[in-house]
């Protein structure tokens, strides 16, 4: 059979899923996931950036294969809580990263105890006026980034993100004034970016570790390791880079004369592979030299093709089991909108997917889909967000119905009578 045909996901018959919980569906391999924990054993915590895929069955399900958690806005908080993480603990289970705090996130941190990893000075004022004698650890830029688009370049100059490598002093200073021991460094330096680039976040994580002084006791390698999207993309060396910051932390503990424990932070890593988007094909139709497959999903659904130009895989569920011609095909979906196609560059450029042969109400597969997929997911058009489903052990687990049109205007008042 095609590659490019798809009978199961995750040993279950993708009619079974289709029956079960129609379309569009996100589907989730549980054992992918825990294959990719496994893999990064050899870092000492592997901290999962929950911003990739937030669903709570998802996070139990890291919970339970050792992964712990990081955090970037109160509900993020809330969602690790509701997942069984306990707010504190050796290694902290949760950290709270980000460039700001907002008011709930704040009162979040302090009612909790959950440690902060600060992205900017002013983050560093406002924890200390509320936890004076406290710890943290800082989100510094290195002043470079890398990443697989310019908005996933998280940097340089140009990236909001850290607390800038040359006001380091400044930011130590201001930790200083509150009595704020830092204990940790944490670089991040984009999504995507390959090994040559993250080699270069192990060196300069030592020298600002040397800057701040024994008080480090913790490194973080942040994410942004690579996914194979397409055929012949490279797999991420993990145990090569391990042994990068392995040397970096051998150094410093010899300098510092203590134990450094080194965190990474996948997200994207840890869930991409294991996501497979299920939608059915609605239309098909020729426009010029172009053969449209439309689907019922849209950029409301997965939204990384039309803001990054970002490839997936798909594949095409049969009806029967006759054989299939491939072609080159453009694959959209139902949204008023040009945009919303799945095969496009960045720029919006339309490019063809080669698919096999395909009829209206047979169904087609977007693959690697796990990460930034529902959690960028929106109601535009009125489109009620997809169901979401978890497999493990063999079993399918609904872990999100769909949205009914109940809950689509679920807080949403009319006018009072009178009004005009």
């Amino acid at each position: 059979m095609s590659a490019r045909l798809r009978l199961e996901i995750a040993g279950i018959p993708v009619a079974d899923l289709i029956r079960d919980f129609g379309t569009p569906t996100y589907v989730y391999d549980g054992a992918v996931i825990a294959e990719r924990i496994a893999q990064l054993s050899p870092f000492d915590v592997v901290r999962y950036a929950q911003k990739a895929n937030s669903n709570l069955a998802v996070l139990d399900w890291c919970r339970r294969h050792g992964a712990l958690v990081d955090a970037v806005s109160a509900g993020e908080i809330h969602r690790a809580l509701a997942a069984g993480y306990e707010p504190t603990g050796d290694p902290p289970p949760i950290v709270y990263t980000a460039d700001i705090f907002d008011a709930d996130a704040l009162e979040l941190v302090v009612r909790h105890g959950i440690p902060v990893n600060c992205g900017s000075p002013d983050m560093i004022d406002q924890y200390g006026e509320r936890m004076p004698g406290g710890e943290l650890t800082l989100r510094v830029n290195p002043g470079f980034g890398h990443g697989h688009s310019q908005k996933t370049n998280t940097g340089g100059e140009q990236s909001k993100h850290g607390v800038w490598h040359e006001t380091l002093g400044e930011a130590l200073e201001r930790a200083a004034r509150h009595r704020l021991a830092v204990s940790g460094v944490h670089l991040h330096i984009g999504s995507g970016a390959d090994l040559e680039h993250l080699a270069l976040v192990v060196g300069a994580a030592e020298q600002l570790a040397l800057e701040i002084g024994s008080s480090v006791h913790t490194i973080s390698a942040g994410g942004g390791l690579p996914v194979p999207y397409r055929d012949g993309d490279p797999s991420m060396d993990v145990d090569a880079y391990f042994r990068l910051w392995d040397g970096t932390r051998k150094r410093l503990e010899e300098r510092f004369g203590h134990e450094i424990r080194i965190e990474i932070e996948p997200g994207r890593f840890l869930v991409a592979e294991a996501g497979f988007l299920i939608a059915e094909i609605r239309a098909i139709k020729k426009m010029g030299p172009n053969t449209f497959y439309l689907v019922d999903a849209g950029f409301n659904t997965l939204a990384r093709p039309v803001m990054y130009g970002a490839y997936h895989p798909m594949s095409i569920v049969p009806g029967d089991e006759g054989p299939r011609s491939e072609h080159d095909v453009v694959v959209g979906g139902p949204l008023c909108e040009s945009g919303d196609i799945f095969t496009q560059e960045e720029g919006g450029y339309v490019r063809h997917e080669r698919l096999p042969e395909a009829r209206v109400g047979e169904h087609l597969v977007i693959e690697k889909a796990g990460a930034y997929g529902f959690v960028m997911s929106s109601n535009y058009n009125s489109k009620p967000q997809p169901a979401e489903v978890l497999v493990t052990e063999g079993k399918p687990h609904l872990a999100r119905a769909r949205q009914s049109a109940e809950d689509l205007i679920r807080g949403e008042r009319l006018l009072p009578d009178g009004s005009s």
